[in-house]
């Protein structure tokens, strides 16, 4: 630095000395935009090349305030250190991109290499006895490709009767009336959508009921009616879509407590609480189809048709409520978080434990993986969402589903493998009482005399010194991923633009600037200081408040004044405000990424550009507003192609795909099962899971855990059970040797939570009886959701034989097939030497390249691999247990170890209690909890009352510790 002094300092100074570009350009005229190119000295402005381009570039906006403070400086030497800490930031970002750039352009070849030999693998088994056709089919046929068909035998809904459909959407705030969209990140488009979802599919022929599930909101500054436990909705009427009086119970916003009472979370912190969710529906769904079996007088429970989740947090707790239930899942991605880390990396801005930190990355993206392992449906918007966007996941490849799917349909053995089928199903719209002030050409119908204009109006044209130009209209939340400071720049920079037309900006609704949530205040205030750089005063509308009632009739003023909507984000994903602004008439400019290429497909209601280029945005917006041909040509498309995406449309082919999945009902007792347990009478049930210690220890606190809680008078009305990954002969011999017996326990949960027993004495005198175990083939029928089976087992001890330990020249195995330990629905591993593992979530990530759904984990101190079905754990075995036998999940106690088996963590969350016994006795945490990715905490809520520790297994500290979780042993 101290060699550069001079160079630095004349650099600098030339770049003050130059002024800034904005406000010299805004007095220019035509087409003279200003070049960021040096060779154009004649319009190069340093100053704006280097805050603009450098500075914000990389969201350092103090370093802008830096920079108009060095810029008003007298001093010289104040001047010269400030602007010397400048370019020691400025270097330093630089430095740091590149860094960036170059660890990601290594991680993502390495993750295409890793990725690449399994896939090949896997194509290569589905490519042996292809017939020729399938190949040719293969290629170009979507439907082959996806699953995205409605041809051959799918029933059309009108054969479909008394459906009830449970939805889930779990963050922002959601009501049905007077949404208040725009108040925060959560609560935006995906809210709208699926209330929108609900009130639509409620209207149609044979849907009984639609029970939309969020969270319940009782914090303070909060309106009262995120509190309320149900909200009825009001139901949507379409032509051809009426029902008669009493046929459809309606749509409802169901709200399930979870998490703090007190407060309102962001959907970044709701994670450890996805579990007491999960409890608290499930409890609300039995109960809810065991009264809808009564009302229609069916004799039997009205299960869901479906259950359907919406972003990756409410995707993971689909596949939970699927699994326990034994129902076909949907999953919506909405925006996914493999390409919001994509994009975040690319920007250099952060590194990729910071963004994890911030927005909690890998559990969204583990819960999206999850939703792909559990899924019949996914649904996308689009395409390029298939193909770009949930290709990048482990569980999903466009060429294995173009094989999986032909095989599919020509009947071909998949060997254990399965893809969820990718189907497209545009948004649609709620086409409500739209007026139109413009007939198809584009004149005025003529004002109507009764009728005032809306009061949003006036709102927003105070800000006009000419109101009665052509209004620019964007509707976006102010964050840097909407663009919406390119759009100001663009609108600032072009002269003719700013003569022609006016710019109206709808950024949600705020109180004060200061009070906003960071990155929207800095985006705010960014935008706020554009329009003073251009002098854009009368020229910008930004209202501080609007209604969601009010936004049609924004529209419609933008449509009055002959204006058009823009809407020009790094990448759309979803796309509903240029359907809604079709709807009304309007013509659009959009972004060429993401979905609104699909969507102009069919409208071809405007323009597209691209979102990186002002001078693109500019120009796109004067030719659609000054071309008034084809501004009335973009309306009239629009107008003629909009009911594409109308909510009957989209309705029609949801419910066409979700009567197409094969039945899957859940059987927590069918008539060959005949099981009695006294499992069925206890009000408390105290749960033994740990595991991972010696068998001495395990013999000492079941005997601990018996006595602590049986000491008292609670023996007869608190029953036990054994959740373990041993077998059942295990379990049985261990129990003998430790003179006790298995009549003790109610249940065994035993294989990991892929078996399900009840003991029970045989005979007629205790001289000749003997202990049974009567296996629970139903639970097994709830499991058994696409279990690769032989097909599975065969890729496993091939895998298996490539896992070796190398000593010199000298390989040895160290993963055997274990059959001894093997049953129908878990495939043990023998290890013989943990050291040489691989980790878990390595294992698990190469299962899902392979299309196997399974579950895999290590146990008994890693030295048996268990794989078992998607659905099957020993916490999912649990909730199994509480919905067939009537068990209130409060009211039972879960013993866990500090360390454990790779799902030992699954059992902290929920409703139930937990005690976590500490100490020496456990197995030290090593490979088998690389399982996440991800901090415990991140995940688990370890300061929630349910959960208390205590120091060793002895009985008076665990009669304590149930006294402490309000669980009465005197």
């Amino acid at each position: 630095m101290y060699g550069n002094d001079n160079w630095i300092n004349s650099y600098l100074e030339a770049i003050l000395d130059a002024g800034k570009g904005p406000a010299a350009s805004a007095g220019g005229g035509g087409d003279n935009r200003p070049s960021l190119l040096l060779r154009e000295r004649g319009h190069f402005s340093p100053a704006r090349y280097f805050v603009e381009e450098v500075i914000t570039g990389y969201d350092e906006t103090d370093l802008y305030k830096t920079w108009l403070r060095a810029n008003a400086m007298r001093s010289p030497q104040e001047r010269n250190t400030r602007l010397e800490n400048m370019t020691w930031r400025i270097w330093n970002l630089a430095r740091k991109k590149k860094e960036f750039e170059k660890e990601e352009a290594n991680r993502l070849l390495k993750r295409r290499l890793e990725a690449e030999r399994p896939r090949l693998d896997a194509t290569a088994d589905m490519s042996e006895d292809l017939f020729e056709g399938e190949k040719g089919e293969d290629a170009g046929d979507p439907s082959v490709a996806y699953g995205d068909s409605t041809t051959g035998n799918t029933p059309r809904i009108s054969s479909v009767d008394k459906l009830y459909i449970v939805l889930i959407s779990l963050h922002g705030l959601v009501r049905g009336e007077n949404m208040e969209l725009g108040r925060d990140s959560d609560t935006g488009g995906q809210v709208k959508y699926v209330v929108e979802l609900a009130k639509a599919l409620s209207s149609c022929p044979g849907v009984y009921r639609v029970d939309l599930l969020t969270r319940q909101i009782l914090a303070p500054n909060f309106d009262r009616s995120y509190g309320e436990p149900v909200e009825a909705l009001s139901s949507t009427s379409f032509k051809n879509f009426k029902q008669e009086r009493g046929e459809n119970s309606g749509a409802y916003i169901v709200r399930i407590p979870f998490g703090p009472k007190d407060k309102y979370l962001a959907k970044e912190h709701l994670w450890p609480f996805i579990q007491e969710f999960v409890d608290g529906a499930l409890s609300h769904i039995v109960q809810m189809s065991r009264s809808i079996g009564e009302e229609i007088s069916c004799g039997h429970p009205v299960w869901p048709a479906v259950i359907h989740g919406h972003y990756a947090s409410a995707g993971v707790t689909a596949a939970l409520l699927s699994g326990a239930l034994n129902v076909p899942m949907v999953f919506t991605g909405h925006f996914l978080g493999k390409d919001k880390l994509e994009e975040l990396l690319k920007q250099g801005r952060q590194t990729r434990e910071q963004i994890n930190m911030a927005y909690k990355i890998m559990c969204r993206i583990e819960a999206e993986e999850l939703a792909l392992d559990a899924s019949e449906i996914v649904i996308a918007s689009t395409r390029q969402e298939i193909e770009e966007q949930w290709n990048l996941y482990d569980g999903f490849e466009v060429i294995l589903a173009r094989k999986l799917r032909a095989r599919v349909k020509r009947g071909a053995n998949c060997y254990g493998r399965y893809m969820p089928r990718m189907v497209i199903i545009p948004p649609g719209v709620e086409f409500g009482h739209i007026i139109h002030d413009f007939d198809m050409d584009g004149e005025e119908d003529g004002p109507s005399p009764a009728s005032e204009d809306p009061s949003i109006w006036s709102e927003i044209m105070r800000f006009f010194t000419n109101p009665r130009k052509p209004m620019i209209l964007a509707v976006a939340r102010p964050y840097p991923e909407k663009n919406i400071t390119s759009l100001v720049k663009a609108f600032g920079e072009c002269r003719p633009l700013r003569e022609l037309a006016n710019l109206t900006l709808i950024m949600g609704n705020r109180e004060a600037i200061s009070k906003m949530h960071n990155m929207s205040a800095a985006v705010l205030t960014s935008v706020l200081t554009l329009i003073d750089e251009y002098d854009l005063y009368g020229q910008v509308a930004y209202p501080k408040h609007h209604k969601h009632s009010e936004v049609p009739d924004i529209y419609r003023l933008a449509v009055r004044t002959k204006g058009a909507f823009v809407n020009v984000p790094y990448f759309e994903q979803f796309g509903v405000t240029l359907i809604e602004a079709a709807m009304h008439g309007l013509p659009v400019i959009a972004t060429k990424n993401g979905a609104p290429v699909e969507i102009h497909q069919v409208l071809d209601n405007g323009l597209l550009v691209d979102p990186h280029d002002q001078h693109a945005i500019a120009d796109a917006l004067y030719k659609l507003l000054s071309e008034k041909q084809l501004w009335s040509r973009c309306r009239e498309n629009g107008l003629k192609n909009i009911h594409q995406f109308s909510w009957p449309e989209h309705c029609k082919n949801y419910l066409s795909r979700i009567s197409s999945l094969g039945p899957r009902y859940p059987a927590f007792a069918s008539n060959e099962d005949q099981i009695k347990s006294p499992i069925k009478g206890r009000k408390h049930i105290a749960v033994i899971a740990v595991d991972s210690v010696s068998k001495e220890d395990l013999i000492r606190i079941i005997r601990n855990s018996i006595e602590a809680i049986c000491s008292e008078n609670l023996s007869g009305s608190t029953g036990f059970v054994l959740s373990t990954s041993l077998t059942i002969a295990e379990i049985n011999s261990l129990l003998i040797s430790a003179g006790m017996l298995p009549t003790d326990f109610d249940a065994f949960i035993c294989n990991s939570g892929s078996d399900l027993y009840y003991p029970s004495r045989s005979g007629d005198t205790p001289s000749n009886s003997r202990v049974t175990f009567a296996l629970d083939r139903s639970y097994q029928s709830h499991i058994e959701y696409h279990w690769g089976g032989e097909g599975l087992r065969k890729y496993l001890v091939k895998w298996a034989s490539s896992v070796v330990e190398r000593r010199g020249r000298i390989e040895k195995q160290v993963i055997f097939e274990d059959p001894e330990h093997s049953s129908t629905y878990c495939l043990a591993f023998k290890v013989v030497n943990p050291n040489h593992l691989p980790p878990l979530k390595e294992l698990q990530k190469l299962m899902r390249i392979q299309s196997l759904r399974c579950h895999a984990l290590y146990n008994h101190g890693a030295t048996r691999l268990s794989v078992i079905p998607i659905h099957a754990s020993r916490s999912k075995a649990l909730r199994y247990l509480s919905v067939r036998w009537g068990i209130e999940l409060p009211n039972v106690v879960v013993l866990v170890g500090e360390t454990g088996d790779s799902d030992y963590e699954e059992l902290f969350g929920g409703l139930h209690k937990t005690v976590i016994l500490k100490g020496e006795f456990n197995t030290p945490a090593n490979r088998i909890h690389t399982v996440r990715r991800y901090p415990l905490q991140d995940v688990v809520a370890l300061d929630s009352s349910n959960i208390t520790g205590i120091e060793g297994y002895g009985t008076d500290d665990m009669r304590s510790a149930l006294k402490q979780l309000c669980i009465r042993t005197q």
